[in-house]
Parts: structure tokens; sequence; C-alpha cells
């Protein structure tokens, strides 16, 4: 019988909470979807695993009777990917991403993490908008550049404040608008992160009572459901630039907060090569918001 570790991971945090409420905020995802993902554990195990009443949420005999051996196999898996993450190559730092980074951040930091940590390697690891940590969560990144809101358990550094703006087929009658009210698009259908990312597709949506026209787990397929049709994305100013194709027209959005871009680390990790990565992508931040003479904040 095979069984997901992020479902028991689920299924301890409902368990150590004893609420879905709580539960689903400290694992980042909506409430509904914990409460699935739940259901369909029990489904397959064949058992109810909590009793569920007004009152709160309870273990059930079964349900206790498992947590140990859960919460057990749940430590030695972090205990095996830390033996081997030690295992590596000495010196390699993962870096999570999800899209590009762009914004003259990404290069800049490299050089500079590599004049401070000479000899050590970059691993860049592309994660799934279905994981919000992109990568912290389950040890496979060091280091992620996340949307926020982020999840708990993690330290975020803003690097980057932009207009949210939203991207059309370029048919789209409000093309022919300057700047587009987020009340105008409530009427259409939008593009949506997977269930799992929890507040950031909720953020992404405008934080609206939108209809979604279909769900997008990458930045690719975001976009070909724009220029299919299926919906309007809402995205960050700079990431309009970096993904520019013909096809798509992208607007400012008015009446929306600002998307911020951050950096992410695993709260407490003060590892000497995070710090050091950390402090080369502030360096370059410096350097990108007031270049020194002879530079430029643009290329």
């Amino acid at each position: 019988m095979d069984v997901h570790l992020r479902d028991l991971r689920y299924f301890a945090e409902v368990a150590a909470e004893l609420s879905f409420t709580r539960a689903a905020e400290r694992l980042f995802v909506s409430q509904p979807a914990l409460s699935k993902q739940i259901r369909a554990l029990e489904r397959h195990l064949g058992f109810a695993l909590f009793d569920r009443a007004p009152s709160g949420v309870e273990l059930t005999a079964a349900g206790a009777a498992l947590l140990a051996s859960a919460r057990d196999l749940l430590e030695r898996w972090d205990q095996g990917v830390a033996a081997a993450r030690a295992a590596l190559p000495a010196g390699t730092l993962v870096i999570g991403m999800q899209t590009a980074v762009g914004r003259d951040l990404q290069a800049a930091a490299l050089r500079g993490f590599r004049r401070r940590m000479p000899g050590w390697r970059i691993s860049l690891r592309l994660v799934g908008w279905e994981d919000p940590s992109c990568g912290l969560a389950d040890g496979g990144a060091d280091v992620a550049f996340v949307w926020l809101p982020a999840p708990a358990g993690t330290a975020t550094r803003v690097l980057a404040v932009e207009r949210v703006v939203v991207a059309l087929p370029e048919d789209h009658p409000l093309c022919a608008r300057d700047e587009v009210g987020y009340a105008e698009l409530l009427g259409e259908p939008f593009v949506a992160l997977p269930r799992a990312a929890g507040p950031l597709r909720d953020f992404w949506l405008g934080g609206g009572d939108v209809r979604v026209g279909v769900e997008a787990a990458t930045a690719d397929e975001v976009f070909e459901a724009v220029l299919g049709g299926l919906g309007v994305a809402l995205l960050a100013e700079g990431n309009a630039a970096l993904y520019s194709r013909p096809g798509i027209v992208c607007r400012p959005v008015s009446g929306l907060p600002p998307a911020e871009l951050a950096v992410a680390w695993r709260a407490g990790d003060r590892r000497p090569a995070v710090m050091a990565y950390l402090d080369a992508l502030g360096q370059a931040g410096r350097e990108a918001r007031d270049p020194g003479p002879g530079e430029s904040a643009a290329g």
C-alpha cells in the first residue's frame, strides 16, 4: 500500500493541532484542500483517522495507533535527506526556483557567492507551484526565490516590490485600456495556481471571489492558457517582461496590493553557505538599485 509522505505530514500536523484550520495554516494549504486530502488518505487506508464533531477533532483509536509510526517514518525520512545532502560534493548550495528570477539579481548573486565561498557549487532546482515553500519544506533546497506570502517555518527577505498586471489575449477588449481596475476583471475566468498553493493561489487571484477557468502548475502553462482564451492571469510586472511573448498583452491592474518577490530560507538556518548567499544577494540588490560610477542598473 503506497502512501505519500505529504499525506503523512498532513496527518501528523492535524493530529498535533487537533484542528484542520490551524493545521492548514501551518501547512500553507487551504482548509478544504487539507480536509479532502485527509479523507482521501482515510479511504486509501480503509479506516477513519479522526472523529469530526462541531466541538473539535479527535484521533480515533486507529489514528492514535498509526500516529507514532507516521512520525517515525517522517523523522527517518528527514534524517535520510540530511544524510544524502551531506553526501553531496563538498560545497553544494541548492537554490529553489519556480520561475525565472531576472531583475539583475541571480547572476550577480552567484558571482558574489563564489567570491565568498570559493570552491562551492550551485545547483538550481525547479519546483512546481504545488509546493509554495519552493523546496524548503522537504529539504530539497537551501534557499529559494518565492512570492509572498511564504509558508510558516521560513524566513524571508523582500527583494522587489512590483505592481500587479493582468495578462490578456491580444484581442481582448481590455487591451485597449492603459490600466484595468480589478473590479472590471471579476466577470472573467482566471488562470489559477494549484489548490495546494494555498494562500499564494488566493493572492494571485486578487483575493476576490472569482471564477477559475483553469489551473496551471508552471509559467508556460499559464501563458498557454491565456493564449487559448481559457482565462486571464495576474502576475508581477517584472515577470510580464521576463515572459513576454507574441499574442499576449499585459496591463497594470488598479485596486490590488503590490507583489513582493523574496528570498526565503528555513527559519534558524544560519549555515555559512546560506548566509554567504544571502549576503551576496543583498549586495546584488543594492548594486541594482544604486549603481556606482560607470555602472548601470539595467542589463
